[in-house]
């Protein structure tokens, strides 16, 4: 095996990791910051965006606050 097909292989192995981490915090339901962060700027440009850690916090919060919650 060449050295191209171990980073190939080295890319999709990371790859599939960052899919399967990502699926399995969505069953958690646990927050995902790049989400929100691609959601703000699409949905709401020009608001201020909370930091990683006030993120997660009020995810947090609002999960078990106000379960059904939705921004949009």
């Amino acid at each position: 095996m060449g050295t191209g097909a171990i980073s190939m292989g080295r890319w999709r192995l990371a790859r599939l990791l960052r899919r399967a981490s990502s699926a399995l915090r969505a069953i958690v339901g646990a927050p995902d910051y790049d989400r929100y962060l691609a959601h703000m700027r699409d949905r709401h440009p020009g608001r201020p965006v909370l930091s990683r850690p006030d993120f997660e916090r009020q995810r947090l919060d609002d999960r078990y606050t106000r379960p059904g919650n939705r921004c949009c």
